[in-house]
């Protein structure tokens, strides 16, 4: 999730960032791997009725063995891969750049529109195009990704989303903005973005051993993008206009695309893939069984059914809530700060997840994500700016520390047959509920108040842990990738 995503999610939300990891399959609903190609992974044995757990057998636990054919659903036949090969460096510089593009969006848009008498609906109304044709799409986008090339699919994706915004920052400079074809343009780059999104997911584990190494380093890069994105927005609208920042946006897409065209995917492990069978039956076939893998593991549905109550209860009334209430008592400069702080968080949380490595990954997660309930409760409680400040960077931290939790354990957990249609359930699934909990957040404040409304979500993101952590199904289930370090208790 998505921190897209990302956690459950894509990225910016709470799962709004994330194609062959581990060649295995569900044992039933409580299991997570249980096929594996290889005499032994991670220093574990998986035979006989033992298959789906993990035994530790003398001076291997805690170790790597690589003796066997493949190794995360991908044929390695030279040395294992580490973390900074010359494939995921591209691919680094690829989300980062693509970051920092989608982060300047938001100041384009609301600073073009109403250049040009439009108000904030309108603005609104833009990123919502966006977000609809994201959300509504993406289920369709991961079975496509399980069927062609994930990395041609986000080339391609890439070089629409280059052409839309390159047309509007021609229709910017020309001074010919018109809303509908704005929202028309974003309707596309979200379809685009539904078809770029599910490959995320599968591309890390094929580019390194070290999954969770990888999804740390790249929540860095993009902690750190979110953070510079909307500066350099703001110095690029004021140096030339808005206009210039949607050129600005349309270049990250195109060194993206160069960065994903010079890259080079190992090939799959054998019989980890099946060719596509044509036709629309096929396809609703292909639709129904990642439905199927997803409903058959209760710690990957049981994490998204309870974001659902996170994003209705606890994301979705924060962010409005939190700027409306930082802007109103201390002023713009201050919610700036606010920002910076849980920006800065993000990327503590990220370089957190590069060093730990627990055992029970989403069971350390959910306690990481306690600190997030900082974030609502010190502003409603109405403490000063630094130690809102503080808060935010708490939440920051333990939020980004989920995410990566959460990314390497779908991915690593799930067959990489169906990894990409499973990811975009994922992430259909994480934001669904966001707008649902941002319409309430007005009608909660006016009732109850919104330093009440903003506690209550402090408390009840401290639920949402608890939830996580007494299903066993979450709580005890065991990291399958193989780790290049000790595995910590």
């Amino acid at each position: 999730m998505n921190g897209t995503s990302s956690q459950p999610g894509a990225e910016g939300a709470p799962g709004t960032g994330r194609e062959d990891p581990a060649d295995a399959r569900a044992a039933g609903p409580d299991q997570g791997p249980v096929r594996r190609h290889g005499p032994e992974q991670a220093g574990a044995r998986r035979d006989g009725p033992e298959e789906g757990r993990v035994r530790r057998d003398g001076p291997e636990e805690g170790r790597v063995r690589r003796d066997g054919p493949t190794e995360l659903g991908v044929r390695r036949d030279g040395p294992a891969r580490g973390l900074w090969s010359r494939d995921f460096g591209l691919f680094f510089v690829a989300r980062a750049v693509a970051r920092l593009g989608d982060t300047m969006l938001p100041v384009a848009l609301a600073a073009g529109l109403l250049q040009h008498g439009y108000g904030a609906g309108a603005v609104g109304l833009a990123m919502a195009a966006t977000a609809a044709a994201f959300a509504g799409l993406v289920v369709f986008g991961g079975v496509i990704a399980d069927r062609f090339s994930t990395r041609r699919l986000m080339i391609g994706a890439d070089l629409v989303r280059l052409g839309t915004q390159a047309l509007t920052a021609a229709l910017f400079f020309s001074g010919h903005v018109v809303l509908w074809e704005i929202c028309a343009i974003g309707f596309a780059n979200g379809v685009a973005g539904a078809v770029f999104q599910p490959g995320v997911a599968s591309t890390v584990p094929r580019l390194a051993t070290d999954v969770q190494g990888a999804n740390g380093a790249i929540r860095v890069a993009e902690s750190a993008a979110q953070l510079a994105g909307p500066a350099v927005a703001g110095v690029l609208v004021g140096l030339a206009s808005p206009g210039g920042v949607f050129a600005a946006h349309a270049a990250t897409y195109a060194i993206s695309a160069l960065c994903l065209l010079l890259l080079r995917l190992p090939p799959p492990a054998p019989g980890s893939r099946r060719a596509p069978a044509p036709g629309a039956k096929a396809f609703r076939a292909d639709l129904v069984e990642g439905w199927r893998e997803f409903r058959s593991r209760s710690w990957l549905w049981g994490v998204i059914l309870v974001w659902c109550v996170y994003m209705i209860a606890v994301w979705g009334p924060t962010v409005p809530l939190v700027a409306t209430e930082v802007v109103q008592e201390h002023g713009p400069s201050a919610y700036g700060l606010i920002n910076s702080a849980l920006g800065a968080g993000t990327v503590v949380g990220g370089l957190l997840a590069l060093r730990l490595r627990p055992r029970r990954m989403l069971r350390a997660g959910a306690v990481a994500l306690v600190g997030f309930a900082a974030f609502p409760a010190s502003v409603g409680a109405g403490l000063g700016v630094a130690e809102m400040a503080a808060g935010a960077a708490v939440a920051g931290a333990g939020l980004s520390f989920w995410g990566v939790m959460w990314a390497t354990t779908v991915q690593t957990q799930v067959p990489p047959d169906v990894l990409n249609r499973i990811h975009a359930y994922d992430v259909a699934g994480s934001l669904a509920m966001m707008p649902v909990g941002q319409a309430l957040a007005g009608p909660a404040a006016s009732l109850l108040g919104t330093d009440h409304v903003l506690l209550a979500a402090g408390a009840i993101s401290l639920v949402v842990v608890i939830a996580l952590l007494a299903g066993p199904p979450i709580r005890d289930l065991v990291r399958a990738d193989p780790s290049p370090e000790p595995i910590s208790r």
